[in-house]
């Protein structure tokens, strides 16, 4: 069996970081923060679809626009989440009404990408 380092290493590169963050939020906050909201994902999931067969440029390029859209609706969450854990609401909770921002904002921009016929 072989395997293909292609596909593993973005995984092992994800995990490393969420190892990474677990250790620097005993030392510092702020870096935990950054390291959290470094671009990360998007990097590894570009990698993931490059590494892949027959990906056009045009496919690359429509992909990372996707990414771009994408970004709004994280945003939404992190309002979502900010607003409620200054209300006081615990983690789990706030979590939620992050990912219901998150999904009714995601559902409005799809809905307006597929009125503008994208």
């Amino acid at each position: 069996m072989t395997i293909d380092w292609q596909r593993v290493l973005p995984v092992l590169f994800s995990i490393c970081i969420i190892i990474l963050i677990a250790v620097l939020r005993n030392y510092s906050k702020t870096l935990a923060a950054i390291t959290a909201t470094m671009p990360i994902n998007m990097p590894l999931a570009i990698w993931i679809l490059s590494s892949g067969t027959n990906v056009s440029q045009a496919t690359m390029v429509q992909f990372i626009e996707t990414l771009i859209v994408g970004l709004i609706p994280t945003f939404i969450f992190l309002i979502f989440v900010y607003i409620a854990a200054r209300a006081g609401y615990a983690v789990v909770p706030m979590l939620g009404l992050g990912y219901v921002g998150w999904a009714l904002s995601l559902g409005i921009l799809l809905f307006i990408q597929a009125q503008l016929g994208r």
